[in-house]
């Protein structure tokens, strides 16, 4: 059972102040089918001693595009606890355990969090992406270690957003970012399989498998749409 799990101790006193406030975030922990079982605090989902374990979160990853069909990368801050510094796609976090963000009709509570970070990371006003203009294509499962302590283990909404927006990043959240085309995506994605960049795990499963077929598909994205299956990566 969840509760008789003994919570390691790790030393946060080289972290980042502001990520390691985070870090006591209640998420919402869940089964391999996505059925919520309970909750726990960011720490604990995601050290790698609790995913070893079988710990496992809900979260979800948002792919912005504008009107010219490029897709909103960001770098994410050397202050993040999991993947400093790696290129990734457009906003990725996780619901809470909180009423508005565990609402799972049409993928409600998923959205309202996907509005929240857009905002928090971003700085994409709330009004500018409404949770109703955030399309819930599918999920995916998947684990990765960030280092030795740190690491995912999540099964993923995968969200897209078409729109034109107003960016005021947290320099705490995000580095730098930029708008690609597919092309300019391709060249990013094979100077991280040389390592000359990094890339964030989750993005590049994502980018292997679905993100192309999806992106030639932005205006009829419907029969991409897949709220049955969870895919396994």
């Amino acid at each position: 059972t969840c509760a008789a799990v003994t919570m390691p101790e790790v030393n946060t006193d080289h972290l980042d102040e502001q990520q390691v406030q985070l870090l006591a975030e209640m998420c919402i922990l869940i089964d391999e089918n996505d059925n919520k079982i309970g909750a726990d605090t960011k720490k604990n989902c995601h050290l790698n001693e609790n995913i070893d374990k079988g710990l496992l979160h809900r979260a979800f990853s948002v792919f912005l595009f504008n009107t010219e069909n490029k897709l909103l990368l960001q770098q994410r801050s050397n202050a993040k606890i999991t993947f400093p510094d790696c290129f990734t796609n457009t906003c990725c976090s996780h619901p809470l355990s909180h009423p508005l963000e565990l609402e799972e009709n049409a993928a409600m509570g998923v959205r309202r969090a996907a509005q929240r970070r857009l905002k928090a990371e971003l700085g994409i006003p709330m009004e500018q992406v409404m949770p109703e203009e955030i399309s819930y294509l599918t999920r995916i499962h998947y684990k990765a270690k960030s280092d030795g302590i740190w690491g995912e283990h999540e099964i993923d909404y995968i969200l897209f957003v078409q729109k034109d927006v107003t960016l005021s990043p947290d320099p705490n959240e995000i580095q730098s970012y930029c708008y690609v085309t597919q092309k300019e995506l391709k060249q990013l994605l094979d100077k991280a399989s040389k390592n000359e960049v990094k890339i964030t795990p989750w993005f590049k499963l994502i980018a292997e498998t679905f993100l192309f077929k999806w992106w030639d598909n932005l205006p009829n994205l419907n029969k991409f749409v897949d709220h049955e299956k969870i895919h396994r990566m």
